[in-house]
């Protein structure tokens, strides 16, 4: 299996001299042909509509965000020049790509069975993703963060990915901050503490009293990727 390496930020090319400013990634342009189908379509995945501007003669810009997302897409008349459904590679993070899967198929939604990749294998037939082009069936059998995924596209064939990653690499997120984009990602957290918190009171032999505090620094290191506490 491939190694991912992360690379922490005093790798990166900066100048230090200089003043961080914060550069949030945010829209992402989403070419279509028929505006009211897309619209249609992602208010079937259940994603929030945050604007529809019409001008009534040659401008028109709709906005959509999923669900715990900090990142919109848009899309409209006039808005980009790319050729519709050519928008591919389109991710989205999930802590639990079957609960996904569940959910958009609830929606009416065709997607994928759940895959991942072929031990170190990228070069196939299949349409290409994040690990090359070739799809195992199945989710990741060791349910590694960043190996399963599943596909579906809108209907003008752009195409979207869902992801799933538990915890992340190290240097991801910012070590000063710990923040859920979701309340189901917070729940998610707790239970996965509450899992690990389990295996070390019995390692104590007797309750902890101060669970409270082990669960913050359990949930605060899984999303930083740093050590675990046992």
């Amino acid at each position: 299996m491939a190694t991912l390496r992360a690379f922490p930020a005093n790798e990166a090319n900066s100048d230090t001299s200089a003043a961080r400013v914060d550069m949030k990634f945010e829209i992402v342009v989403i070419p279509v042909s028929d505006v009211d189908r897309a619209k249609d379509f992602y208010t079937k995945l259940g994603w929030r509509l945050d604007a529809d501007f019409d001008n009534g003669q040659d401008f028109r810009v709709i906005q959509f965000t999923p669900p715990g997302s900090g990142c919109s897409i848009i899309f409209g008349k006039n808005v980009t020049a790319a050729a519709p459904g050519s928008a591919k590679g389109l991710y989205l993070i999930v802590n639990d790509i079957e609960a996904a899967r569940k959910d958009l198929l609830a929606r009416g939604i065709q997607v994928s069975a759940a895959f991942h990749g072929a031990n170190g294998v990228v070069v196939g037939q299949d349409e290409p993703y994040l690990f090359g082009s070739v799809r195992v069936s199945g989710p990741d059998p060791a349910h590694g963060s960043y190996r399963s995924f599943a596909s579906f596209n809108d209907p003008d064939g752009n195409g979207w990915l869902l992801q799933e990653i538990t915890t992340r690499l190290p240097g991801r997120i910012d070590s000063n901050t710990t923040n859920f984009a979701s309340v189901s990602d917070l729940a998610s957290a707790l239970r996965r503490a509450e899992a690990a918190h389990g295996v070390h009171e019995k390692s104590l032999g007797h309750r902890d009293e101060n669970w409270p505090a082990w669960y913050a620094e359990y949930m605060a290191r899984e999303q930083n990727g740093q050590e675990l506490p046992q």
